[in-house]
This record gives C-alpha cells, sequence and structure tokens, in this order.
C-alpha cells in the first residue's frame, strides 16, 4: 500500500450535508429497542446445534481461579495464570467448547477482519502459524481448543453451564458460584470475560413468528437445512432455494458470496450498506513465517499495530492492510504541516480530510466492481469510515453481479415486517423459502442483562446497582468492593482498538501478575482503593474518550442507533492518550512491582 496519499479535491460541506441526510433517513424513535433477543423469539434456535449436551453432576468443589466465559479472554487468563503455577483454573462456557463467538459463529465466510497475526492469541506459546492473512472461523476454531489443549484448560471446564449467580463471601474470603446445571463451588478468584458480542438479537419486525419457511440468525446457522459444512462445502440444499438475507454489516459481507454462489436465488435486505475496501487475502509463507518466528514477535506486531493507529510516527507498518491504511494517510497530511500548525484541530481536519479521500476510494470501488450502475450506487456507504465497523472483502459486491442476487435497497428504512410467505419492504412482498438475519449482537445494553446474572459484593452490594450511575473501575480491572474480582474486557482501559484481542492478552498478564503477588505473598483479598478507583475515572475523563460512533454518524451500534449514549454510558471510555497510552501506562505499573492502587489484605 502506498503511504503517501494527495487529498482530494472533495466539496467538504456538501459531503457533509450528505452524510446527514443520509443519516436522517436512518434515524428511529425506539433505537436500540427496535431489536429482540433470539431466545425470546425462537427459542428453539436459543440451543446448541453444533454440540449434544452430555449429562453430569452438579460440581461443588473449590478452585484458586474460576472464570465466565470460554472465548479468547478465559483462554488467554487461564494461559497466563498456568504459566503463573495456578493449575485449579475452571473455565464455565454455555457453549460446548471453547471459542465464545467462535463457537457460534460458524457461517460460511465467517473469518476475522484483523490480520491472523495480530489476532489469534498465542500463536508464539502454541507454535501455530496461521495459515493466510485473514484466518477462517474453523481455524480459529481449532486454535481456541489447540489453547485448551495446550494449556490443560479442559480439564476443569464447565460446558454448556450458565452462570446464575455470583456471590462474595466474606467470612470465607471466597467467591460462591452457582449454575444452571446445579453446580454451587467457590474459588479464591473470579474472572469475567462475556465479551460484547455474545447475545444474539433480531430485528423486531412485525410478523417475525408467522414465516412458514425455514428461518435462523447467522450464529445459529442451519447446515442440516442448507447442506455445506462450516469448513467451506457448497451448501447444495439450496439449490432450489430462494433465500433472504436481512442484514448487510460484517456478517452478511462474509455470507453473501456463498449463499450467493449455491442458491437459486438470494434477496439481500439492504437499511444501510456497509463500507467494503478490498482484503487481499493471501496465504502465508512458511519460509516467510520462519524469519518473523523469534521471541517476542506477536507482542511487537499488536503493539507495531496499535502504533500505526494511532497519529504517531512508527518506523514500520508490519501488518499493512486496510486498517493502518487511514492512520498513514493522517499521518502523512500531519507531516506536510509545520510544527507550530499541529494543533488538535489541525490534526482533526487532517483525519477527517484522509477519511473523506478513502471513502470516496470505497465509494467508486463498489461503482466500479457492480456491473448494474443503480446496484452499485445504492452498495456506497454515504459516512465516514469508522461511523461503523469498516468491512474488507474481495467477494461481497462481486456477488452482485450473479443474475441470481438482488440487492433490495430501502432508502434507510429497513425490512416493513415478515409475513407467512416471506419479507415485505418498499410495498413489495418478496416470497421466499427461507429467511437468514445477519442482525449481530447486543451490545452497549445493560451489563447484568447481557451476562445473566447480578454480581454480589461486599455487604451485599449488588454491581448493578454500584454501576447504575456508569461503570467506575481501576484499570477497566478491578471493582471497589468487590474483592478478587477481574474483569478481562476493554472499557476503561485500552477501549477502542481494531485489534480486540489485544485488550484480553494484556489484561491476562495484569490478572497473573497480580494474583501471582498475592499468593507468594499469603494474602486473601486484592481490591483497589476508592480513591485510586475514582482518581483514574477522574483520568480517563480529561480526555476525549473512546466512542468513535458520535450522533452525527449514520444509525448503528457504534453510536446506540443514532441516539447517543447518556450519563450513565459517558464511562465506556478509554486511556486519555488512546490504546497505545494504555499499554504503555499498564506496562509500567506491573513492572513497578508496587501495584500502586491495589490493596492487598
Amino acid at each position: 500500500m502506498a503511504t503517501t496519499h494527495a487529498a482530494p479535491a472533495i466539496d467538504k460541506d456538501a459531503l457533509r450535508r450528505k452524510y446527514a441526510e443520509e443519516r436522517d433517513k436512518r434515524l428511529r424513535a425506539d433505537g436500540s429497542a427496535q431489536y429482540k433477543r433470539l431466545e425470546s423469539e425462537f427459542s428453539d434456535l436459543a440451543a446448541d446445534p453444533y454440540t449434544p449436551v452430555k449429562p453430569r453432576e452438579p460440581v461443588t468443589d473449590h478452585v484458586t481461579f474460576a472464570f465466565i466465559g470460554g472465548g479468547f479472554a478465559g483462554l488467554v487468563t487461564g494461559a497466563r495464570l498456568k504459566e503463573a503455577g495456578i493449575e485449579d483454573y475452571r473455565i464455565i462456557e454455555k457453549g460446548g467448547d471453547f471459542g465464545g463467538t467462535w463457537y457460534w459463529n460458524r457461517y460460511p465466510g465467517a473469518q476475522c477482519d484483523t490480520a491472523s497475526m495480530i489476532y489469534m492469541p498465542l500463536l508464539e506459546e502454541t507454535g501455530h502459524m496461521p495459515s493466510e492473512k485473514y484466518a477462517h472461523a474453523p481455524e480459529i476454531r481449532d486454535h481456541c481448543s489447540r489453547i485448551g489443549e495446550h494449556f490443560d484448560l479442559y480439564d476443569n471446564a464447565l460446558f454448556h453451564t450458565r452462570v446464575t449467580d455470583l456471590a462474595w463471601d466474606d467470612a470465607g474470603k471466597v467467591w460462591v458460584i452457582r449454575t444452571d446445571r446445579g453446580d454451587a463451588f467457590t474459588a479464591n478468584y473470579i474472572g469475567m470475560g462475556t465479551g460484547p458480542l455474545h447475545v444474539a438479537k433480531l430485528p423486531g419486525l412485525p410478523g417475525i413468528e408467522n414465516f412458514a419457511g425455514k428461518s435462523f440468525h447467522t450464529s445459529r446457522w442451519d447446515y442440516s437445512y442448507t447442506g455445506g459444512t462450516p469448513e467451506g462445502a457448497p451448501m447444495t440444499a439450496l439449490a432450489d432455494k430462494r433465500v433472504a438475507i436481512i442484514g448487510t454489516g460484517a456478517t452478511a459481507v462474509q455470507c453473501v458470496p456463498h449463499v450467493a454462489r449455491d442458491a437459486k436465488e438470494v434477496f439481500v435486505f439492504q437499511r444501510t450498506p456497509s463500507s467494503v475496501d478490498e482484503r487481499n487475502n493471501v496465504p502465508i509463507d512458511p519460509e516467510w513465517f520462519a524469519g518473523v518466528n523469534e521471541p517476542g514477535w506477536q507482542k511487537k506486531w499488536q503493539e507495531n499495530f496499535v502504533a500505526n493507529l494511532g497519529i504517531g510516527f512508527p518506523a514500520e507498518d508490519l501488518v499493512d492492510d486496510g486498517w493502518t491504511d487511514l492512520g498513514k494517510r493522517i499521518r502523512a497530511q500531519v507531516i506536510d504541516m509545520a510544527p507550530e500548525d499541529r494543533t488538535p484541530e489541525n490534526i482533526m481536519a487532517a483525519f477527517e480530510d484522509a477519511d473523506n479521500g478513502k471513502m470516496e476510494e470505497i465509494r467508486e470501488r463498489a461503482q466500479a466492481i457492480v456491473d448494474d450502475p443503480d446496484t452499485g450506487e445504492q452498495l456506497k456507504a454515504w459516512y465516514r469510515q469508522l461511523c461503523k465497523r469498516p468491512c474488507f472483502h474481495d467477494e461481497y459486491l462481486q456477488a452482485f453481479n450473479r443474475p441470481t442476487t438482488h440487492l433490495v435497497h430501502t432508502e434507510g428504512q429497513g425490512v416493513e415486517r415478515i409475513t407467512e410467505k416471506g419479507v415485505v419492504a418498499n410495498g413489495k412482498e418478496y416470497e421466499v423459502d427461507c429467511i437468514i438475519y445477519a442482525s449481530g449482537f447486543e451490545v452497549g445494553t445493560d451489563f447484568v442483562a447481557r451476562s445473566g446474572y447480578d454480581v454480589t459484593g461486599r455487604d451485599g452490594v449488588r454491581l448493578s446497582e454500584y454501576w447504575k450511575d456508569g461503570m467506575r473501575s481501576f484499570h477497566g480491572l478491578h471493582v471497589h468492593g468487590f474483592p478478587n474480582l477481574f474483569f478481562v474486557q476493554q472499557n476503561q482501559a485500552a477501549a477502542f482498538i481494531a485489534n480486540y484481542p489485544h485488550n484480553l492478552v494484556d489484561h491476562a498478564v495484569t490478572v497473573a501478575t497480580v494474583v501471582s503477588h498475592a499468593q507468594a505473598n499469603g494474602h486473601a483479598e486484592v481490591e483497589p482503593t476508592a480513591e485510586a478507583q475514582q482518581k483514574w475515572i477522574d483520568f480517563l475523563l480529561t480526555g476525549p474518550g473512546a466512542r468513535i460512533g458520535s450522533t452525527e454518524c449514520t444509525p448503528g451500534y457504534y453510536n446506540n442507533e443514532g441516539q447517543g449514549y447518556g450519563e450513565q454510558e459517558r464511562f465506556a471510555l478509554g486511556h486519555p492518550a488512546g490504546a497505545q497510552g494504555f499499554f504503555t501506562h499498564i506496562d509500567a505499573w506491573r513492572r513497578s512491582g508496587s501495584f500502586e492502587g491495589l490493596e492487598f489484605r
């Protein structure tokens, strides 16, 4: 990729007006309430279609560390604790195996959209070389199992198990964990990594329960109906089927080409087009990888990626993809400024200019690739690139060149309703045999509602009450009044970075460091002081925050469907200096060995 780009001749005022017009078409009074939970509408689809539930007796023992969630967060935390000598580590997972969102998402074409070299954790520790720059879901899922086996995390794991209650026992200095399988066991420490993308949602469409054909959510893909496999075998059972796909976000971008290839006819219902840049996925060359594979290589790559997303001046771009391209465009403009002109206002203007140039290229790409001019125009994304999750694909736009693939563009209004026979949009009924909902997952909803349980800390204080006015934490990991509890997630830490697992890998190191210190010194409890927690929150609030989807953006989960976030949600932010600032801070904090802000008892 080129590292410098001339600023395009763009009428910025006209483009801003266009963006605002497109946003306004899509604003809805019900906001995020337009969605319903998958389980609430299709209880039969809430079950696990991939792994049978095995009967077992309730567990009533004790472990040193229990972790809720078997995705990347639980796996990397377990790995670091096992390395630190904590052998009795238990993961509680609602799925039938490790993987988290990668356990459930087996739709055709699913793959990571940040580079495998930085996305797949613990590559160096497990000795795995990704097969391609952007690995597909089966490989990622296999890698989750590889981590579990490598670090013996299967030994104590409880699969197909949901936590129903979590309470601190102050007398015993332990957490009491209860589940829907009758378990009631204790742990000295508890970790939570339930993730931001694990509760599937459906559009709250009238008549959704009346459709007489087959319907399912992409996270519960029904290969018994479509034929094929998650590994890519053709879905031969769709050869005589008319299929509707509702949604055009990151999931649809990946699965539409496969459905278009195999189905008799496909109707893709679009409220808002995704920005779809080129992906350029290629196999990873073993000889090249051997030259990269030196001690500490993955950490180096992850840190380099973060540096290239910022406005610093890293010497090289190891990943070199669509994510880092925007950062390089911004830096190219900043470099051209005189030092005295590098004010926050001018840097933001440079950001807008770089974004405008990038989005013009992405829109031109849609027009150039799609044969039908009207369809190409309708696939153009009229918003800034980071208003919605950017997409990268080399087959999605091309799928609309198939005569059997139809884009149903709804001018921002979305599907009107579902009937017994199909889907109604733009006043027309489309009769189909199958409806696939590519409608994503809950984001930004109430923590307790998403988790399915509340947390009771010291003196009977519930987390739902403690956070009623907004999240409060120290480093995004510890919460005052909830001893020995670790939140492995992104808020109030590095927050938004394109490579989400980097947050988890770094937090896992902190967890292992803190627990090791407590164990070595005979401490039964660790938690942040109230003063340290408040000081951290006050510090975070001095920055611009981490939410990238303002209300000026087109509606989506980045900006609470265009309604913005209220007083409570304003605390979902990160380090004022961005992800790189947090990682630098927490590394120095760990290395100091003083654990300033934490109290050990």
